[in-house]
C-alpha cells in the first residue's frame, strides 16, 4: 500500500514539474534589434551607465553570422530580411529572395495563424528594419512603395517616423485614407494610443525621429510599453519586432556618446520588454542586432566613473558576429553561433509554426 500511495505521488510530483507547452495563441515574442549594436556598444553603454544594463537579465546568450547572399558585410535590409523569413539575401533588397520574389515573413505567419502583429522604430517605419517585416521590394529605397505594402500587411499597430512616404507622395495619393478605411485610428502621439481602438497607426516624425539626447525623449521606451499593452489586450499571443534604429547612425558618425546615449535609450526599451515577460510568463524576449557598425573598440575609461573611450577603424558596417540574448519560454535555443537566418527558424519553432 505504502508503494502504491508513494508511487502516486511520484506520479504527481512529475507531472506538476513538467513545463506545459505554450501553444502558439498564448505565445508572445518580442524581438529587439539594436541597428549597429556590437558587443562595444554594449559595454560602452554599460560603463556609462553605473555598470549595467537592462539585457544583463536574460539567461541565454549566442552569437549570429551576419554576412549576406551578395556581401560579406551586410546592409541592414538584408540582415533584417534574414532575421525575418529565414533565408539569405542581397544587400538593398527587403522581404525577397536573391531574384526579387517575395517571401513570407515571421510578422505574416503570425498574422496567418490568428495572432496579433506590431512594429515599433526610431527611424521611419519604412526603413530597411521594420520594412523587411511585411514589405516585399528588391530596392530598400523605394519608401514609397515600402508605405503602400503596409495597407494590406495586416498588422494591428506600427509606430515610427515616415509619415511623409504615407502623404507627400509622388503619385499624390494620401494613403491615410486607405489606413482609416482599412480600420486604424491615425494619431502622431505615442501617449494617446488608446487600447480598445481595432487598428493603429502612430506617427511620431514627418520623416526620422530626432536623436535621442536631442529631443527625442522616451518615444522608444513609451511606444514600446504602448504597444506591448495594446497587443496584449487583443488577448491573442502577438508578435512585436523593435528596432533602436539610431545606435547605427551615431555609429557611422563615430560619435561614442550618441552611440552611448541610443544604447541606455535602447536598454530602456528592453527593460519594458523584460518587465512585461516577468509579469507573462507565456512572453519569449530576444535581443540582437542586423550588423555592426563602425568597427568600434574601446581604448579606455572607467567603470567607477562610468567614462568610455573608444576609436572606430570605419565608418561603415563590419562582418564581426553580433550578440544575441534570450529569455522566456524557448529562450535556450538561441545559445551557441549560428546563421542570421537560424532566428527565424528558431522563432518559427517556439510559435509551432510551419512554413509554407
Amino acid at each position: 500500500m505504502k508503494r502504491t500511495i508513494s508511487a502516486i505521488l511520484l506520479i504527481l510530483i512529475t507531472f506538476s514539474c513538467k513545463q506545459i507547452p505554450v501553444t502558439p495563441a498564448e505565445l508572445n515574442i518580442i524581438l529587439l534589434i539594436g541597428d549597429g549594436m556590437g558587443i562595444a556598444q554594449i559595454y560602452a553603454a554599460m560603463t556609462a551607465n553605473n555598470g549595467n544594463l537592462n539585457l544583463e537579465k536574460c539567461t541565454h546568450t549566442g552569437l549570429q553570422k551576419t554576412y549576406s547572399a551578395n556581401r560579406y558585410i551586410t546592409d541592414s535590409g538584408a540582415a533584417a530580411t534574414a532575421m525575418a523569413t529565414g533565408i539569405k539575401t542581397k544587400n538593398g533588397m527587403i522581404g525577397t529572395d536573391i531574384y526579387s520574389q517575395p517571401v513570407r515573413t515571421i510578422l505574416e505567419y503570425a498574422e496567418i495563424n490568428g495572432l496579433s502583429t506590431g512594429l515599433v522604430a526610431t527611424s521611419t517605419i519604412t526603413h530597411a528594419t521594420p520594412a523587411s517585416f511585411l514589405a516585399h521590394q528588391p530596392d530598400r529605397g523605394e519608401y514609397e512603395k515600402i508605405a503602400a505594402d503596409f495597407l494590406d500587411s495586416g498588422i494591428d499597430i506600427f509606430i515610427g517616423g515616415g509619415k511623409n512616404h504615407f502623404t507627400r507622395r509622388e503619385d499624390r495619393v494620401n494613403l491615410l485614407d486607405s489606413l482609416v478605411i482599412r480600420g486604424y485610428h491615425i494619431t502622431n502621439n505615442v501617449s494617446e494610443i488608446n487600447i480598445q481602438e481595432e487598428k493603429i497607426a502612430c506617427f511620431t516624425a514627418d520623416l526620422d525621429n530626432s536623436p535621442a539626447d536631442s529631443g527625442r525623449g522616451d518615444m522608444l521606451p513609451e511606444a514600446t510599453k504602448n504597444a506591448i499593452h495594446f497587443l496584449h489586450h487583443k488577448g491573442t499571443g502577438f508578435f512585436l519586432m523593435v528596432e533602436g534604429s539610431q545606435i547605427d547612425w551615431a555609429a557611422h558618425d563615430n560619435d561614442t556618446k550618441r552611440v552611448i546615449s541610443e544604447m541606455i535609450d535602447f536598454d530602456k526599451a528592453i527593460g519594458v520588454a523584460l518587465d512585461f515577460a516577468e509579469k507573462n510568463k507565456n512572453t519569449l524576449v530576444i535581443i540582437t542586432a542586423d550588423h555592426e557598425t563602425g568597427g568600434m573598440g574601446i581604448t579606455g575609461g572607467d567603470v567607477v566613473s562610468s567614462t568610455v573611450e573608444a576609436y572606430f577603424v570605419t565608418d561603415g558596417h563590419t562582418a564581426t558576429m553580433v550578440p544575441v540574448f534570450a529569455c522566456g519560454p524557448g529562450s535556450e535555443k538561441f545559445s551557441g553561433i549560428y546563421e542570421n537566418t537560424a532566428i527565424f527558424h528558431k522563432m518559427m519553432e517556439s510559435y509551432g509554426f510551419r512554413i509554407e
